[in-house]
């Protein structure tokens, strides 16, 4: 692979990992200069909904203030017990101006009365080159991918 190559990959975690500080610290500024104006982020109704017909588009389309407002709502009533965040694949188109990380995450938030959040299995986080910096524009939510084989 080329050195552009190796370096879009090492923009592409540092991607991934400004967005794990951002959870991790609760920054909402930092968070929402992750998102592509056109991201749309679905999630499936549980962490074994494989079949993209039990997901659901529970934000819609992104929108600052509304997505800001969401997210604020969850910093102000969870704590954040935990958040680990492992990448498995960085992946880079031929042209360099798309790109996706496969991250294996254990996120659990616990609301002030004990009921927990728990984000955990593997996601893909599709990003595209904007002018000279990179953004989501696409995301999926976490899927449990333990069972499935891997064919040889």
């Amino acid at each position: 692979m080329s050195s552009d190559y190796e370096a879009i990959k090492t923009e592409i975690q540092g991607m991934v990992d400004r967005e794990t500080r951002a959870w991790d610290t609760k920054d909402l500024d930092l968070l929402m200069t992750l998102w592509h104006e056109d991201m749309v982020w679905p999630w499936p109704e549980d962490a074994y909904a494989h079949d993209p017909i039990r997901w659901k588009l529970v934000q819609g389309k992104f929108d600052y203030d509304r997505w800001k407002s969401g997210w604020k709502k969850l910093f102000d009533t969870h704590q954040l017990i935990h958040n680990k965040r492992i990448t498995q694949k960085i992946e880079v188109s031929q042209e360099g101006d798309g790109a996706f990380a496969v991250v294996d995450i254990d996120t659990l938030w616990e609301s002030r009365d004990g009921k927990q959040q728990h984000w955990h299995g593997r996601v893909c986080k599709v990003y595209t080159k904007v002018a000279k910096e990179w953004k989501i524009i696409m995301h999926t939510g976490a899927l449990d991918y333990t069972l499935c084989k891997k064919k040889e």
